[in-house]
């Protein structure tokens, strides 16, 4: 029991440093040498839990996969009209892309591993054709289609995960005078995502 205690923190150990690096370097800037000496342990230590870099990967892909269909989920568990639940989720996600690195490691590894398809979207979308289509027609405006809808929220998810890495990349590398500078842009990504959702939720609804 002891040791596979062991065996668990320290597969989790390496599973949080692999994440820290494949979202700071990507994938092929990402060695195992830096992910074992993150993690405090051996590469012969990190090989016993992982052959390879490929298997590390899907390791943290697996993780934030999880998490990201926990959260669309949760965001889908009400019943709130069609384009509130669209809203709800786009802004659950940014918060979980802000808050959690080994989210934003395996949206980055859906672009980067050799049999990624570029885009985690397959993972929530299908949920806002879900809320769309149950609706029908129902609170959108007479020219606005269902697949507007969810193209609008694909491309402000996009958005919102470029700020997020900008912001985290930028901030990791910029000095205190830069970021007194910056100061102006505050507030949290999800923030400025429930403004613009606020500027078109009129003429998606017509109202």
């Amino acid at each position: 029991m002891v040791k596979q205690e062991r065996a668990a923190r320290t597969r989790e150990a390496l599973v949080r440093a692999a994440a820290h690096e494949f979202e700071q370097t990507g994938y092929e800037g990402t060695s195992l040498t830096r992910v074992a000496g993150a993690a405090g342990i051996s590469v012969g230590a990190l090989t016993f839990h992982f052959s390879s870099k490929a298997g590390l990967a899907q390791a943290v892909r697996t993780r934030g996969d999880a998490a990201v269909r926990a959260c669309v989920a949760e965001a889908g568990s009400g019943t709130a009209p069609a384009l509130d639940s669209v809203v709800a989720l786009t802004l659950a996600l940014a918060r979980l892309l802000e808050e959690d690195e080994v989210v934003r490691a395996a949206v980055r590894l859906w672009r980067e591993v050799p049999d990624g398809d570029g885009t985690w979207s397959a993972l929530w979308l299908p949920a806002v054709a879900e809320a769309l289509d149950r609706a029908g027609r129902t609170g959108l405006a007479p020219a606005v289609g269902e697949r507007d809808v969810a193209l609008l929220a694909e491309y402000l998810l996009a958005g919102a995960e470029s700020r997020i890495r900008g912001r985290i990349h930028g901030h990791a590398s910029e000095g205190a005078g830069e970021r007194e500078e910056s100061a102006e842009d505050d507030g949290s990504v999800e923030r400025h995502l429930s403004r613009l959702w606020a500027l078109v939720l009129p003429g998606l609804s017509g109202h």
